[in-house]
């Protein structure tokens, strides 16, 4: 046997014993949040957790408003609000008497404060055209800002809105005819915002749901032939009363004058 093959296994042993963890796996932290852009005063939940099998305490660490979910021994789910700006979040573990900590940055945004609907006019007849227009103010910068004009659960319409330095007004605008069951339906705009281009979070802010009144022009012809109809009964009904009223006195007069010729012959 060579001399290097008589070292082999005491080389080994001295290795296992000077460094006793190589062969087990790492102790790791994990953070994951459900969005990482947050709109002011949003909800939303953050999961701490961790390859320790057996951890001894572990936790998230932030100054904001946070209520525990869930949790079992390698994770805990939180629920997390009232965000006023951009805040670090901190997960950590104990593990064997080693602490590990995994920090992740929230982004808070203002940008879709309002999304204002307008229909006009609201008041259309069948077959008539009508205009829809999502209005979105003062959006700051964005990677893309789209906004989508709704009928019920149906996209009528939509239009995007790409990369911009700074504050802009986001407007889209759409026509059509109306059709009788759209009196029965809500028109609403959703707006749909992406800060980053390499992110899939995406804020979202819907408006005010709008109600279009439709009417059938046969119908309002109809009306219109009623009312003049009854308006000329009316008026023959008055006339006619006012005018045996005025022959009714005449009578009379010609009775009385005749009855006072008589007596004086």
């Amino acid at each position: 046997m060579s001399p290097c093959g008589c070292w082999g296994l005491p080389v080994v042993l001295l290795a296992l014993l000077c460094c006793p963890g190589s062969c087990e796996t790492a102790f790791e932290v994990y953070v994951q949040s459900e969005v990482l852009t947050v709109e002011s005063g949003m909800t939303w939940k953050v999961n701490c957790s961790t390859n320790c099998t057996e951890p001894e305490m572990g936790g998230l660490e932030t100054s904001l408003t946070k209520n525990l979910m869930d949790e079992q021994a390698q994770w805990k789910q939180f629920l997390v609000s009232n965000v006023s700006q951009d805040i670090d979040l901190h997960c950590y573990f104990i593990c064997s008497g080693e602490q590990q900590l995994k920090t992740l940055n929230i982004g808070t945004s203002y940008l879709l404060e309002q999304v204002l609907l307008k229909l006009q006019p609201t008041r259309v007849a069948v077959g008539t055209w009508f205009t829809i227009e999502c209005r979105v103010p003062a959006v700051e910068a964005f990677e893309s800002l789209t906004l989508i004009l709704l009928r019920g659960k149906e996209t009528l319409h939509r239009k995007t809105f790409e990369k911009t330095p700074g504050p802009q007004e986001a407007v889209a605008t759409y026509q059509r005819l109306a059709h009788r069951n759209d009196s029965h339906h809500n028109f609403s705009c959703r707006a749909e915002l992406s800060l980053h281009s390499h992110s899939r979070d995406v804020i979202f802010r819907i408006s005010e749901p709008r109600m279009l009144d439709v009417y059938e022009p046969m119908q309002d012809n109809q009306m219109v032939i009623i009312i003049t109809v009854v308006s000329v009964l009316l008026f023959l009904f008055v006339t006619s009363i006012l005018l045996c009223f005025v022959l009714g006195q005449h009578w009379r007069q010609n009775r009385r004058g005749g009855e006072t010729e008589a007596q004086r012959g």
